[in-house]
C-alpha cells in the first residue's frame, strides 16, 4: 500500500483568463475594516492580567462575578 504525500502539487497555475492585474485593479485596502471592527468585541488583556485569567472561560467567570456583585450592590441600596 502506496503511502499518500500531504504535499501540495505547487505547479497548479491560475488559468489565462484570470489575470491578477486586472481582477485587482481599483481595490480599496480596508474597505471593510471599520464595519468589521464595528462587529466584533475583542478585548485585548494587559499582560498580568492574562497571567491571571489565561482562558477565555476564566475571564468570563469573574466578568459574570463582577455583574452580580454590581447587582447585589444595587438591590441593597434600594
Amino acid at each position: 500500500m502506496k503511502k499518500q504525500s500531504n504535499k501540495v502539487d505547487l505547479t497548479d497555475e491560475l488559468r489565462p483568463e484570470y489575470d491578477l492585474k486586472t481582477l485587482l485593479k481599483g481595490g480599496v485596502q480596508g474597505k471593510y475594516a471599520a464595519r468589521y471592527r464595528a462587529g466584533t468585541n475583542i478585548v485585548r488583556l494587559a499582560p498580568d492580567v492574562a497571567k491571571a485569567f489565561p482562558t477565555e472561560e476564566s475571564v468570563n467567570a469573574a466578568l459574570r462575578l463582577v455583574m452580580e456583585l454590581g447587582q447585589l450592590q444595587k438591590s441593597s441600596r434600594a
